[in-house]
């Protein structure tokens, strides 16, 4: 069965080909409502180390060395778990990453879901 995993940012509406909702960053989205996230998980430990995040600080300039700095860190313990459960979420079904990030192009969930599509992911 294909992956089949898109992202977008969690402040857009959920839209009923979503499938499940999980959003990746490791801090609550400032003005979200638990209600209006409409999430199926939270997996905060999916998310790039606060180290990593505030380095990267989202600079489109650095995006290529915090992709391959965050893939390396995807490898550590303190990342496994949340790993096993969006690799087993994905080969069960549609997943939507969600981030609050404006630029999603340039995101952790970008990230995920390429790495978790080998490729095929989309953004919406």
């Amino acid at each position: 069965m294909a992956v089949r995993v898109s992202y977008r940012r969690i402040y857009e509406d959920a839209a009923p080909g979503d499938g499940k909702r999980v959003l990746v960053d490791r801090l609550w989205p400032r003005g979200m409502s638990k209600q209006d996230a409409r999430l199926d998980e939270w997996l905060r430990d999916a998310a790039p180390s606060a180290d990593l995040r505030r380095w990267y600080h989202h600079d489109p300039e650095r995006f290529t060395e915090f992709r391959r700095r965050y893939l390396a860190e995807l490898d550590d313990s303190a990342h496994q778990a949340a790993v096993e459960r969006l690799h087993d979420l994905a080969v069960h079904g549609r997943v939507t990453l969600l981030t609050a990030t404006k630029d999603v192009d340039h995101s952790e969930a970008a990230v995920l879901a390429d790495w978790l599509g080998h490729g095929a992911s989309e953004s919406t």
